[in-house]
């Protein structure tokens, strides 16, 4: 497995502003690029419309019962969405994973991208710093190891109650 460049890892899970992406980027890493794969889930509900509304169904089913096939469907294709985001961001992780751990050997990649409280919660917004300074791969990789000392040092307490309760188990 390659090592990609630490830019190509970043840009899998933020945009070029700095921001993480609600859903994640396998295009820098060989596989579909998010803007594919959102125009796919917008066009879903539409696609799901023509079927049940075309002429030869709606003759044979009615207006009533196309519209609540239609309801149960669109329920479907929500599940749909959130499944697929989940796939991706499932993907990306595992494999940008290698080369994240290349770079940053001590930092749980998974705390990172996560939504929820974490020690590392605050990446995106150092990571949109460095953006601003339009930095080197090398100088990035420095910014960032700081930044992640910085986010250690400040979140120092749940850090150790989160390493206290992974020794329990």
């Amino acid at each position: 497995m390659s090592i990609y460049p630490l830019k190509t890892i970043l840009s899998t899970i933020a945009n070029a502003k700095g921001e993480k992406r609600l859903i994640f980027n396998l295009g820098p890493i060989g596989g579909l690029n998010s803007a594919s794969i959102v125009l796919l889930l917008l066009s879903l509900p539409f696609i799901e419309f023509a079927a049940v509304f075309n002429p030869f169904i709606f003759n044979k089913l009615g207006i009533a019962t196309c519209i609540v096939i239609y309801v149960v469907f669109l329920s479907i294709v929500m599940m749909l969405v959130v499944l697929t985001i989940w796939l991706v961001k499932k993907s990306v992780v595992k494999k940008i994973t290698p080369s994240w751990k290349n770079y940053f050997s001590e930092v749980d990649l998974n705390m990172v991208v996560s939504s929820g409280i974490t020690p590392y919660s605050d990446f995106f917004k150092f990571y949109k710093k460095g953006l601003i300074h339009d930095l080197s791969e090398e100088q990035l990789h420095e910014y960032m190891l700081d930044s992640f000392k910085t986010m250690q040092d400040e979140n120092k307490e749940l850090l150790s109650a989160m390493k206290k309760d992974n020794k329990i188990h």
